[in-house]
């Protein structure tokens, strides 16, 4: 028979032995998520997320640039509702056009010819080694350098549920059409950019094209913008493969009625929004978005003297191509176009 106070002791020992094995298998436990959670390590909870500031700011900062952002969203989520009939899962290749940042819980799905370019030489700045420390000391090419920064494509399905729920989302976006032509100007009307004239230029002229010449066959380098229009509303065009990203549009790249956009930044107002968004994520005193010449943007005026050219039938068929773009993002359809 255990007297009394050794009967004590044995219990007190055996509760402590319990209290042992439960902070062993809580800290196994905890081992075990952080491996789950991803390969790089998130941000202490005594920081507050940008996601965090974000919404506290909908409560407390009254500033214009807050309210105008606040208003897009809403505007976005109205419209989704509104034009979007069927919700679908996400799959890894809607995924591969937003990039990570795992310092600052940052998520960015990249828009060509809407200042991608400098968007990804900020998050070079923001999640490297040290290497660069001003975004544009970063030569163009090198940012579009594939590997240069992670996408949420390549992460477990975990990871991926884990950032689309805490990180702060966005994007930026521009008008349609403006955005268009740049592309055009861009890939079809620049002597470097013989890759495109290639692939592209070549197919245009051949399909699109009355008794081309053999060389404009062989080096497709003088496409027009008609021919340009020709081959993007032409029902061949998607059957054989996906719009080139410079020129697809924005809710295809992105899907922002799939996924939650917490920011919509726009061309229009880029540098104020994206020192707005730096800010957020606490980066504002890290890395600077640079500014660049307004010189080099195409503007409305430009756009409507490419339009000029282009039929009231092909116009019409163009726009309903970009019309979610149009709708989802609040832009007004252009009063050059002649659509009645």
């Amino acid at each position: 028979m255990i007297k009394p106070r050794v009967g004590r002791m044995f219990l007190a020992t055996c509760v402590f032995s319990f209290f042992i094995l439960i902070l062993y298998f809580q800290n196994n436990a905890r081992s075990a998520t952080e491996q789950i959670l991803g390969r790089t390590s998130l941000p202490e909870k005594s920081r507050r997320s940008p996601l965090q500031t974000l919404y506290d700011s909908d409560q407390l900062d009254q500033s214009a640039v807050a309210s105008v952002l606040q208003g897009r969203r809403e505007l976005l989520e109205q419209a989704c509702h509104s034009h979007t009939r069927k919700r679908r899962l996400l799959t890894p290749e809607d995924l591969r056009h937003l990039i990570v940042d795992d310092k600052h819980n940052l998520l960015y799905c990249y828009v060509p010819k809407v200042a991608c370019t400098n968007w990804k030489r900020v998050l070079m700045v923001l999640t490297g080694d040290g290497r660069y420390r001003e975004p544009l000391a970063i030569p163009a090419n090198e940012a579009h350098v594939p590997g240069r920064l992670r996408s949420l494509s390549e992460y477990t399905k975990t990871e991926i549920n884990l950032r689309l729920r805490t990180y702060l989302k966005f994007v930026f976006v521009r008008e349609p059409f403006e955005r268009l032509v740049s592309a055009y100007r861009n890939k079809f009307t620049r002597n470097y950019n013989v890759a495109f004239h290639k692939r592209y230029g070549t197919k245009i002229i051949r399909r699109h094209r009355v008794n081309p010449q053999p060389d404009a066959l062989e080096k497709g380098n003088d496409v027009t913008f008609e021919e340009f229009v020709y081959y993007l509303v032409d029902p061949r065009t998607q059957k054989e493969e996906p719009f080139n990203e410079h020129w697809e549009r924005v809710h295809s790249l992105c899907h922002p009625c799939l996924i939650h956009y917490d920011v919509v930044g726009k061309y229009e107002t880029l540098e104020q929004d994206s020192q707005y968004l730096l800010k957020l994520a606490g980066a504002d005193q890290e890395v600077q978005f640079p500014t660049f010449s307004k010189s080099t943007r195409t503007t409305g005026d430009m756009a409507a003297k490419f339009f000029d050219n282009i039929s009231p039938f092909y116009q019409k068929k163009l726009f309903n191509l970009f019309r979610m773009d149009f709708l989802l993002f609040n832009y007004s359809t252009p009063t050059y176009l002649k659509l009645r």
